[in-house]
């Protein structure tokens, strides 16, 4: 059961970071490799602690 849990964590993170890397040129963010490839993998983190990183996250997935 915890392989399970751990396996559904991973394909959400995956997820995330490959709906975020295919939407980001609808954010307000840099276009630079590093902080693109910085802002995908800590979604998790900057989707809690950050309002803008939040808005930007809703912009890439959804294309408002």
């Amino acid at each position: 059961m915890l392989q399970l849990i751990g396996l559904i964590l991973v394909v959400v993170y995956a997820g995330g970071i490959w709906k975020f890397w295919s939407g980001y040129r609808r954010t307000n963010f840099d276009s630079s490799l590093p902080g693109k490839v910085g802002l995908a993998l800590l979604w998790p983190v900057l989707l809690v602690s950050n309002k803008s990183y939040r808005r930007n996250f809703q912009k890439a997935l959804k294309g408002r």
